[in-house]
């Protein structure tokens, strides 16, 4: 596949064997395995569910750290394959790789919306009578009281606003060549996303309601919980620009592992307008505001 001058053939990107996929696949079977039986432990028998029971979860903590690995080791070979491989043919695949991506992510998203429309718009459905007796026919529940959608909740929308802002910012930098806007901008994104993420758990900590209360309580923990997930791996991945940017890895024409990040990052904004809107403002509904 190589010249006599020492030259590709091709603009393609033909990886060497990496043991990375088959041990991020082990990782994951054992993580699901964990789960499954940290949420189930007696699903294997009796002996294994006294185990299951004295670890308690950390049955999880061996698929966990392999997968945490594997994201570490693979990623770095990526980021050494990226400075010599990554021509813009294969930049190219990669932004469709990205965009298909974050497609299934707003699939992800949309099964989460799906259930908290479906609960809060037909809170009284004849067919469904069990949603209609746990509900009290309203919605919110009767007896729930919710968070303040502009206390806690607006500030953080407000933060993930501006760090759109910076990590804009510090796109048009690296375009540019200007590697000291293109940290400041960075640091900034990454410090915005730290305090999201600590704003959210101190409203988990003080939520006036469980997770296994009711189906508003449910809908809620899975929809701004994935969501404050996918805040923390966003905030890890500027974390990684940052730390190439400080390095000079990135280059006018050669920076597609920022712009996946940046756009990852837009994708987490935009989800939370939604999250902002249509679950701590309209589905709050009438119900009694918790103190705090």
């Amino acid at each position: 596949m190589i010249m006599a001058d020492g030259t590709p053939k091709h603009p393609y990107h033909l990886v060497d064997p990496s043991p990375w996929p088959a041990l991020g696949a082990l990782g994951a079977l054992l993580l699901a395995l964990g789960a499954g039986l940290g949420m189930h432990p007696e699903i294997l028998g009796t002996g294994v569910a006294n185990v299951v029971k004295a670890v308690q979860w950390w049955i999880i903590a061996p698929g966990l750290a392999l997968i945490l690995a594997v994201m570490f080791w693979w990623w770095s070979d990526v980021i050494v394959e990226s400075r010599k491989y990554h021509t813009a043919v294969v930049q190219l695949g990669l932004r469709y790789g990205m965009i298909l991506f974050i497609a299934s992510e707003v699939l992800f998203f949309a099964a989460f919306f799906w259930a908290f429309f479906d609960a809060s718009l037909f809170p009284n459905s004849p067919e469904m009578p069990v949603r209609a007796e746990a509900t009290g026919g309203v919605w919110p529940p009767k007896g729930i009281s919710v968070i303040a959608p502009f206390d806690l909740p607006f500030m953080n929308t407000l933060i993930l606003l501006l760090s759109g802002t910076t990590v804009t910012w510090a796109h048009h930098a690296i375009l540019e060549g200007n590697k000291r806007d293109a940290v400041r901008g960075l640091t900034l994104t990454v410090i915005l996303g730290i305090c999201f993420t600590g704003i959210q758990a101190y409203e988990y900590f003080n939520a006036p309601f469980s997770f296994r209360e009711n189906i508003y309580s449910s809908t809620f923990f899975m929809a701004t919980g994935f969501h404050g997930f996918h805040v923390l791996v966003g905030t890890t991945f500027l974390l990684v620009c940052l730390f190439r940017a400080m390095a000079g890895q990135f280059k006018p024409n050669q920076h597609f592992g920022f712009e996946a990040a940046a756009w990852y990052w837009h994708f987490v904004d935009v989800v939370w307008l939604f999250l902002f809107f249509c679950i701590y403002w309209w589905g709050s509904g009438k119900a009694p505001i918790a103190l705090h």
